[in-house]
């Protein structure tokens, strides 16, 4: 039955979803840009205070993060985190005020506060928005980011193509394995580093065993194993693009 219940939930987020990208791009995108790298905002609003991307307001993939790491239990019930979302976003819509924001500050810092929209959208229209706006962080993430291999196949893939094995220990609650994730691991530059010369796998060590009865202390950590399962490097820690890069290539020497 909750099986039924989750797979009913998701099925109305797609079609919710079809709809709210229809509405959103015709309501919101004149100021809300689509996806711009994590790591690309972050140095746009901390370093450049928005000189550089000389954005309108918060992009997409901002919002919806920010949302739903703010509204409601992000590792609670996904069908009420949304409505909760949905009325969020119903009062700010027509009560905007930058003490409500679930924007950083030093990204609101470079924003005026926005008109009410209020009687632009209808309740419905709202939640089709919402549930596009929802599903926009994990898609946008999935397709920019590196991709991931169960390990066996990854030790088969990377012996014949003489890459090496680069596991990451994670796990779902890990601050820095999110940032990680976000800032480094998408970024096209580190992405095409790992799809040149290693075969990723991601374990959530709370769920699942390290292979080989590998051992961490931290997360996330950062296993190194030739084409035959022999461990190369260890490497613990959280990195920003340019020293990871420089792992990456040490690695490999």
């Amino acid at each position: 039955m909750r099986y039924f219940i989750f797979t009913a939930f998701f099925s109305i987020l797609l079609i919710a979803g079809g709809v709210g990208e229809t509405i959103y791009k015709k309501k919101c995108a004149s100021c809300h840009a689509g996806y711009i790298p994590m790591g690309k905002l972050k140095e746009n609003f901390v370093e450049y205070n928005n000189t550089k991307l000389h954005l309108k307001a918060p992009t997409l993939n901002q919002l919806s993060f920010r949302l739903k790491q703010k509204i409601g239990d992000p590792t609670g019930d996904k069908e009420m985190q949304m409505m909760e979302i949905a009325a969020f976003v119903k009062d700010y819509l027509e009560h905007p005020d930058k003490a409500k924001s679930v924007c950083m500050k030093e990204v609101l810092e470079a924003f005026d506060t926005m008109p009410s929209m209020k009687g632009e959208l209808s309740e419905e229209e709202i939640e089709a928005v919402v549930a596009y706006i929802y599903a926009f962080d994990e898609k946008s993430l999935s397709s920019h980011s590196v991709k991931y291999e169960l390990f066996d196949k990854a030790l088969q893939k990377a012996k014949k193509e003489h890459k090496i094995v680069m596991i990451k220990a994670t796990s779902p609650y890990c601050h820095y394995c999110k940032i990680m994730e976000r800032e480094v691991l998408s970024d096209k530059d580190i992405v095409k580093l790992l799809q040149k010369g290693f075969v990723s796998v991601a374990v959530d060590v709370y769920k699942d065993p390290l292979p080989q009865g590998l051992k961490y202390k931290v997360t996330p950590t950062f296993f190194f194993l030739d084409g035959n399962g022999k461990v190369l490097k260890v490497i613990p820690g959280a990195f920003n693009k340019e020293d990871f890069a420089e792992v990456l290539k040490d690695v490999q020497k």
